[in-house]
């Protein structure tokens, strides 16, 4: 290309895909984001794993491997796409699933309605890889000669043969006029550009598994040289058929395991899956310019090939280095900027090793992996793992998962790998294999990735791909998440009828879209106090239909209870709480924090990511590892691993931020949705979030005095410091104070509620206390802290920390902040509050006199935001039995977060907290692709070849019709053709009107012609045949004679002899009456003939049967074999039976001449005859069709069609005259058909009004 694209960057504006176990796109995606394991066993509707598997990879003819990806069923509209039902079995599945999937992307790019101009201008080119499947059917049907000589050879020969061939062929579909498109991938994007209307170009590539780079490629061209404004590129590859499981046995390259294992140190090998992907790319300026929405930009793209190497399929890693290189080059970045690189990653070892590799060569030239923010910075992953390789697919389908993982800041997992490799070198580089789906968090730079394809004869492709939103604030999200359900009425009985006729709904109507109607409606619904209402989490229709159903049971038990709260999750309230001046906000402090804390919640919020970015920025700037990364670490493959993580996250300078971060971005989600507390609170750390929370601090100052709280709070890095520790000590703590009064440097850090205190000191203070204390009863546990936070240990930390403090602008609180030292509200001048916080380290913290003066205030729900739920439980064993109610938001590290936070929600809202939507992230499935086409009928079509209830029933019938091998086995025996009398079909011809003497004698005279030369015909035949006979005989008679001579001759085979003569006069003898009756038909017809060339109606007697030309063999014995001497006797085999003749149809009698048309057809006749005809050669059923209907456009009638249809017409309106096939090739519906008829009609016959 002229201009490089980081000049014409490349949009990708719209999706669509099928791809195994995934209908569409957002399946595919939910699939990646969920690490579903996509690949089966091979279903019978592709083939019988018993027909062709064995686990021999040397098996002649067998493939050694029965798993693999294959696309689910979906719903196809013959009529939406111009296709003739009775064409569907002709026409490859890769062409009808390519119209599918282009037509679902254009929508979801937002074209679906596109005019001309834009059509115009938008063109298709795909990867399609060698050609469709339907040809092996199609050339398997044409094996029959092969078959043939198979069964002759084995004894089966004459009519025998051709029933068990015709049952053959009845598997197969049929040769016909559609056949030769129906199988030629380039018409997959041909079909595509025909019923979309595109005018640019359109064009397959094939580039073995590289084909759909290798399309985009073209795509791109065109785009940045402005030949096209739009294009629809990608790949598409349903061939998982016994032949291409073949071909890569026979590699070899499958695993014979269960699954692909792509970079782990146990992979063995590849799976082949089916796939079907596109995309509609744009130029950047222009896709801005309209408003598109925009998935991700196109910023490089290099390609290469592997040159004089090993094989054509040994891959070659200085080929694909060269790639990677150039797409670099050209996006005009470095490599150091990318994050995700979506590799070709198939599985098999060489390909692995080869790739994996050439990355940690390419990449570590350009990274520093000893700089702290550089370390493993780079996911490395495979969809194959999932979805096995989907071959001319594959690279769309990396693409998109991609794209993907952009559009929804998430770093996709790669499954099945339990160890990586240690022999592809990843732990000296910043790549690492990443199997856990993770949050990915902006570090300061556009997020960005690279995908690699590499095919067949040294191909190699690597794509540069960027974010275009740096996050979302509105409905984004595609993959799926539970949903919170909410139900009111005005009484606990209308509550009751109301989710009954919901679960009524749920389980006998659609349930997907009486699920969706439920979400929509719990989302957006506002509840009157005085209602009852319950509410529930669930993440199917199945699981709200199970809650219901014990909602209604345990209401129906306890109709007047106020409220109560089922253990399946079910929160109910009789009506809401008076919540004005009593809600509380508490933030969690340190201890709470776990590896992975809220990590569903961060894939899912944007705000959640947010606030993880703004802190890590922070650390960024002093290239220190980033927080995010150690809360979301890479993926952990041993118990060291998983340690060294542990310990990470436990350093003060790492969990007070993570901390921060994670309960200031839970806040924001409520404080968007509308959430005001009345009171603020935090323990120990979380007084800095509470101060935020209340707007003493903006954004910038809170995140940057939670970093300067955690730096300062770390021990010096001197030699035998000891920062302390902490001990928990729990039971009747009401004397403990007395307890430790005698132990030097024990200070009662935090009292926390009636039953917990907190002691800390140094270490060895602490160490000979705890045993102590054990005896006196109390519960002590010592706590995985840094430091005794909360006393003079930690005093190196106070003056770094009141620097940053002094530094910050504080506001007045807009609700009162409740301290921990005082347990009281903090003052709200700014002195005083930079005082309270920068001495706040120091002091102990006194939560459980906190929480008592904030309940006297009218505090009485209280809401934890952060991990756990520490502080909830606090302020039950404070509170007890006095009415409030605690409620965390991610109280479990066990459970998903997201669902935690949800519940939580559900909860809230039952109690009559007022909150707007507080997900509006989520994108509804819709059905855009479908609005404005009127419904037709559907069949289901996958990745198998589609074929017909009635082709599997005609099959199965002719497999069971009876026919059996007459005598057994036979043995082989030399064959002499005999010709046979078949049955033929009496073609009656049609009188003629008589008011047509000048047209009569022209058709007579050419019958006369045309009779003349069949009776020669017939002569000539009957020479030949008797010519055949006797050489027959003859021979029969010296193999009778030569048996008799050499003293073979046994009574069977004089007994056969006999028959096969018998057998031929008899042939012979209805030869001769045949060909009499032949010559007397002859004259009848020549007596009829010279009767309508005088003027006379033609009516034409019967045709007598006919000879056939084709000869029949008969089994006949053999020659005697030579006499071995001395003794010169020879066995003859047992001939097989004489195949008899087929019978001759006897000659008809001459129909009576036909009735005269009748006049004054009406055009509802000639409409209804239509529709029946169209009907009938279509395959379309006679009510779906419309006389509006195009013929074309709407049918998909060809010009070949067309005249079948036609001249179906005229033979059921005889008095038709011709009709020019100019006129006929103008006519575009079929109701200009009918009308063009009508008036074409002969005067005589004229339409009826």
């Amino acid at each position: 290309m002229v201009n490089r694209l980081h000049h014409t960057p490349i949009a990708i504006i719209g999706m669509a895909s099928v791809f195994p176990n995934a209908m569409n796109l957002r399946q595919f995606w939910d699939n990646i984001v969920s690490r579903a394991d996509c690949i089966v066993d091979v279903p019978e509707s592709r083939w019988r794993i018993d027909d062709y598997y064995d686990p021999d990879p040397k098996a002649p003819d067998k493939t050694y491997s029965k798993r693999g990806g294959f696309l689910p069923e979906i719903d196809f509209d013959p009529m939406e796409f111009g296709l003739p039902p009775n064409i569907l079995e002709v026409t490859d599945v890769s062409q009808m699933l390519g119209l599918v999937v282009a037509r679902d992307a254009m929508f979801d790019a937002g074209y679906g309605a596109a005019d001309a101009t834009v059509r115009d201008q938008t063109g298709v080119v795909l990867g399609v890889g060698g050609g469709q499947k339907l040809i092996t059917p199609l050339t398997s049907r044409l094996q029959y000669p092969v078959w043939r000589r198979a069964l002759e050879s084995s004894g089966i020969v004459g009519e025998e043969a051709e029933r068990i061939i015709e049952k053959m062929k009845a598997a197969y579909i049929r040769w016909e006029e559609n056949s030769f498109p129906g199988m030629l991938g380039n018409v997959i994007a041909g079909r595509i550009a025909n019923r979309l209307d595109l005018g640019a170009m359109n064009c397959v590539v094939d580039a073995a598994c590289a084909s759909s780079m290798a399309a985009m490629k073209l795509a791109v061209s065109d785009l940045a040289e402005g030949r096209a404004d739009m294009m629809i590129t990608g790949g598409v590859d349903t061939d998982n058929s016994p032949f291409m499981y073949m071909c890569f046995s026979k590699t070899p390259a499958f695993t014979p395991g269960d699954n692909p294992r792509p970079f782990d140190e146990k992979s063995d090998g590849m799976m082949v899956g089916e796939g079907v992907g596109m995309i509609v790319l744009k130029r950047l300026e222009d896709a801005e310019r309209d408003n598109d929405r925009i998935y991700a930009v196109l910023r490089g793209i290099g390609s290469s090939s592997d040159g004089r190497f090993k094989s054509i399929y040994a891959p070659r890693g200085e080929g694909q280095e060269k790639a990677l290189k150039r797409a670099y080059e050209d996006a005009g970045i470095s490599p150091q900027e990318v994050q995700l690189v979506e590799a070709h990653g198939t599985g098999t070892r060489a390909g692995d090793m080869t790739e994996t590799t050439t990355l940690v060569r390419f990449f570590n030239q350009h990274i520093d992996v000893n700089q702290g923010d550089n370390d493993r910075a780079i996911a490395l992953g495979s969809v194959k793992s999932q979805i096995g390789h989907t071959k001319a697919a594959a690279g769309i389908a990396g693409i998109i998962k991609a794209a993907l993982s952009l559009h929804h800041k998430v770093l996709p997992a790669t499954i099945n790998v339990d160890k990586p490799n240690p022999k592809l070198g990843l732990d000296d580089s910043p790549l690492y294999v990443n199997s856990q789906t993770r949050p990915w968090v902006a570090n300061g730079a556009p997020r960005r990735a690279g995908v690699s394809s590499f095919g067949f004869g040294g191909t190699n492709f690597h794509f540069v791909l960027e974010e275009h939103t740096h996050d979302h604030q509105g409905a984004y999200r595609l993959h799926h998440t539970t949903e919170t359900v909410i139900f009111h009425a005005e009484t606990p009985e209308a509550l009751i009828e109301k989710m009954s006729r919901v679960v009524n709904r749920l389980r006998n109507e659609d349930p997907s879209e009486q699920y969706l109607n439920l979400s929509q409606y719990s989302r957006l619904t506002d509840i009157p106090p005085a209602d009852a209402r319950l509410g529930f989490v669930s993440g199917t229709p199945q699981e709200a239909i199970d809650l219901l159903d014990a909602a209604i049971k345990f209401m129906q038990a306890k109709p007047q209870a106020e409220e109560w709260r089922h253990p399946k999750g079910i929160f109910y309230r009789r009506q809401a709480m008076q919540l004005d001046n009593k809600v509380v906000a508490l933030f969690s402090g340190q201890g709470s924090q776990y590896v992975n804390m809220g990590r569903e919640l961060t894939l899912n919020f944007p705000t959640l990511r947010e606030s993880y970015s703004k802190i890590d920025s922070l650390f960024k700037k002093e290239h220190l590892p980033l927080v995010s990364n150690v809360v979301f670490p890479p993926p952990a493959f041993d118990k060291a691993e998983q340690n060294k993580q542990d310990q990470m996250i436990q350093r003060t300078d790492y969990v007070q931020p993570a901390i921060g971060a994670f309960s200031a971005g839970l806040f924001q989600m409520f404080q968007r949705a509308g959430f005001q507390p009345d009171f603020t609170a935090g323990h120990s750390f979380g007084e800095l979030t509470a101060l935020w929370a209340a707007g003493a601090l903006n954004d910038d100052d809170y995140y940057r005095l939670v970093k300067a709280r955690g730096l300062a709070m770390a021990p010096p890095a001197e030699a035998n410091f000891d920062a302390g520790s902490m001990l928990a000590v729990t039971g009747d703590v009401s004397n403990l104070e007395q307890d430790i009064s005698d132990h030097q440097g024990v200070y009662m850090a935090n009292i926390n509620s009636p039953r917990q205190v907190v002691l800390a000191g140094n270490t060895d203070a602490l160490t000979a206390i705890q045993p102590i204390l054990q005896g006196k009863g109390y519960n002590v546990v010592r706590l995985p802290v840094s430091a005794a936070f909360h006393t003079p240990l930690v005093g190196h930390a106070q003056q770094p920390f009141a620097d940053a403090v002094n530094q910050a602008r504080f506001n007045l609180p807009r609700v009162p902040v409740y301290g921990n030292a005082s347990a009281r509200p903090y003052q709200t001048d700014a002195a005083s509050m930079r005082r309270t916080l920068s001495e706040h380290i120091l002091k102990s913290v006194n939560f459980r006199q906190q929480i008592e003066n904030i309940y006297e205030a009218g505090g009485r729900v209280f809401i934890e935001f952060g991990p756990r739920n520490v502080l909830t439980n606090l302020v039950k064993d404070i509170l007890g039995d006095r009415p409030h109610v605690a409620i965390a938001l991610n109280p479990s590290r066990q459970k998903d977060s997201d669902r935690q936070f949800r519940e939580a929600l559900a909860n809230l809202r039952v109690l009559g907290l007022e909150l707007a939507q507080v997900d509006p992230h989520h994108v509804d499935p819709l059905t855009t692709s479908s609005a404005g086409r009127k419904k037709g009928m559907t069949v289901k079509i996958s990745g198998g070849q589609y074929l017909t209830d009635k082709h599997r029933q005609q099959y199965e019938a002719a497999l069971n019709d009876g026919f059996k091998v007459s005598g057994g086995v036979r043995e082989v025996v030399k064959e002499v053709p005999v010709e046979v009398i078949k049955e033929v079909e009496v073609v009656r011809e049609v009188a003629a009107p008589a008011s047509a003497p000048s047209a009569n004698g022209r058709s007579a005279l050419a019958l006369f012609s045309q009779q003349q030369s069949d009776t020669l015909r017939a002569h000539q035949q009957y020479l030949d045949n008797q010519t055949e006979y006797i050489r027959i005989f003859t021979e029969l008679t010296a193999q009778q004679a030569a048996a008799t001579q050499n003293g073979n001759m046994t009574p069977e085979i004089a007994h056969a002899i006999q028959q096969s003569m018998d057998a031929f006069h008899a042939h012979q003898a209805e030869t001769l009456r045949v060909h009499e009756a032949y010559l007397q038909r002859q004259s009848e017809q020549t007596q009829a003939l010279l009767a309508a060339m005088r003027g006379g109606a033609v009516t034409m007697p019967a045709p007598a049967p006919q000879i056939a030309s084709q000869p029949q063999p008969v089994v006949t014995t053999p020659d005697p074999p030579p006499p071995p001497p001395p003794a010169p006797v020879a066995t003859t085999p047992t001939p097989a039976p004489v195949v008899e003749a087929a019978p001759v149809a006897a000659t008809p009698e001459p129909p009576a001449p036909s009735a005269p048309a009748v006049s004054g057809v009406s055009l509802s006749a000639l409409s209804e005859a239509l529709l029946n005809i169209v009907s009938d050669k279509t395959g379309y059923p006679a009510e779906m069709l419309e006389l509006e209907m195009d013929i074309e456009a709407d049918l998909g009638i060809d010009s070949i069609k067309r005249v079948e249809i036609l001249g179906a017409m005229r033979d059921e309106f005889p008095q038709l005259p011709d009709l020019p096939a100019e006129d006929l090739a103008e006519l575009r519906t079929l109701q200009e058909i009918v009308d063009y008829m009508g008036d074409q009609m002969p005067s005589g016959s004229a339409p009826a009004p």
